[in-house]
């Protein structure tokens, strides 16, 4: 698999090049736009979330990310339908980490909504860098009570 920036002049000619000897080959190919990946810090801020929304509720950490982060908050965004091997249509879940930043900052916005509407814990933004701090030594004070499910 090669990735080409179209953006790049350089990649053009070789993207052009790699397209045209797949083409002559007659090669079976699969061509899809790369979005960017959340970032780091997205990912640090999203765990912590999680993880504050788990120690607040009980639940699993595992449990708010499936049952509550993705079926309940954003399934449009992470349930997908799928044929599996017997032709049976199936619905599954994306990973996260598939997610562009600005589907996992709409995901993230609507978890931090209904946290604070339906179970009236509120989750900061990713500026509140003190509030941030503070759940953090929270979490760490209870992390042997954070499970990540049956495991």
């Amino acid at each position: 698999m090669s990735i080409f920036n179209l953006k790049n002049e350089y990649d053009i000619p070789k993207f052009k090049a790699y397209v045209n000897k797949l083409f002559q080959e007659r090669a079976v190919v699969e061509v899809r736009k790369k979005l960017p990946n959340r970032t780091l810090a997205q990912n640090r801020y999203f765990y912590l979330l999680l993880n504050w929304f788990a120690s607040e509720t009980g639940y699993s950490v595992e449990e708010v990310k499936i049952d509550i982060f993705k079926r309940l908050c954003n399934r449009d965004i992470f349930e997908k339908e799928k044929t599996n091997k017997k032709g049976k249509i199936i619905k599954t879940l994306r990973s996260s980490s598939e997610l562009s930043t600005g589907e996992m900052t709409l995901a993230i916005e609507r978890f931090r909504n209904y946290s604070s509407a339906k179970a009236g814990i509120y989750l900061p933004s990713p500026n509140e860098n003190e509030f941030l701090l503070h759940i953090q030594q929270e979490i760490e004070k209870d992390k042997e009570f954070l499970s990540y499910g049956d495991g």
